[in-house]
């Protein structure tokens, strides 16, 4: 397995990131982390070029042998057990991956005789990631939770990650549950923000941080309902599951301290003890937990419930 060290990627909508991992220790090899910007609506080649650049740049950065092993932390639609792009009727990303093999395309622009791929949803990588370092790793029940573009989630126990049975959702997703007419995903993300703000004031911004610098009366009360709708919808999955920490991630988790209070008192009013934490390693938590498929414990744990 090449002295234990495999290759993580995480792919953003607007970037992608590769570093080498030592599996062992689940640390990133240093001066091994390179990132290219990527237009997520260039063609398949111009969007496999770049992926082929920064990855490239990783495999040359540390001594590796030309038989690599490869796991993406990728965001969905996707058919990760087969390495299948799905992104088709998707307006904010890849459409031109749909129906694509990523083991098959990708290796051409490569630099690896032989190369093992492996996926994980982008959200489910954070979660193991997280899982796997810090004060997370004395907790059995844990629920990460990524807010950003998008709205993902992980339900794990002991650094698994949780797909079926009575108490976790199917996959361990909740962004596609309904709520409120809707869908989660269109409420806890940086466009709900950004929208509810304008309703409230009339003025259009450009993200989370800038409603949060606002520090206005407008400002705290989005922060308030979205901590508190944030609530509301999590309990039903929450009192399921009975986690003992909950990890937030993401773009939005940063301006926490606005919404959280609201998001733990409901959560507290309805008799759930949980404790949690804001992590402010995203995009590392997601190359480690995506190399760690390449753990053999932890794989033959998880290749049957990948999909």
């Amino acid at each position: 397995m090449n002295n234990q060290i495999a290759i993580g990627v995480d792919v953003g909508g607007s970037h992608i990131t590769s570093a080498a991992v030592h599996i062992n220790k689940l640390a990133i090899v240093e001066e091994s982390t390179f990132s290219f910007r990527v237009d997520n609506k260039a063609t398949k080649d111009e969007v496999l070029e770049n992926w082929g650049l920064a990855i490239n740049k990783t495999i040359d950065s540390i001594s590796l042998d030309r038989n690599l092993e490869i796991a993406f932390a990728m965001p969905g639609p996707f058919n990760y057990k087969m390495g299948i792009g799905m992104f088709k009727g998707n307006n904010e990303k890849y459409e031109s991956l749909y129906g694509l093999s990523i083991p098959d395309e990708l290796s051409k622009y490569l630099n690896a005789d032989k190369i093992d791929f492996r996926f994980l949803n982008d959200a489910t990588a954070f979660g193991v990631g997280v899982a796997s370092m810090g004060k997370a790793t004395t907790y059995s029940k844990v629920v990460a939770i990524t807010l950003g573009t998008g709205f993902g989630s992980a339900f794990l126990q002991d650094g698994v990650p949780q797909v079926t049975g009575d108490n976790v959702p199917k996959g361990g997703f909740i962004w596609d549950k309904p709520y409120r007419g809707g869908l989660g995903d269109d409420y806890f993300s940086t466009r709900w923000c950004v929208k509810r703000y304008k309703e409230i004031t009339g003025k259009k911004t450009s993200g989370v941080k800038e409603i949060a610098d606002a520090n206005n009366d407008s400002s705290k009360m989005v922060f308030v309902e979205f901590g508190t709708n944030m609530a509301e919808f999590m309990l039903p999955f929450l009192i399921k599951y009975q986690p003992d920490l909950i990890i937030l991630g993401g773009n939005v988790s940063k301006a926490s301290k606005l919404f959280l209070p609201a998001l733990k008192n409901k959560i507290e009013d309805a008799g759930l003890h949980v404790d949690f934490e804001i992590s402010d390693v995203l995009e590392e938590a997601a190359i480690i937990g995506s190399a760690k498929l390449f753990d053999s414990y932890f794989w033959e744990q998880v290749r049957n419930t990948i999909y």
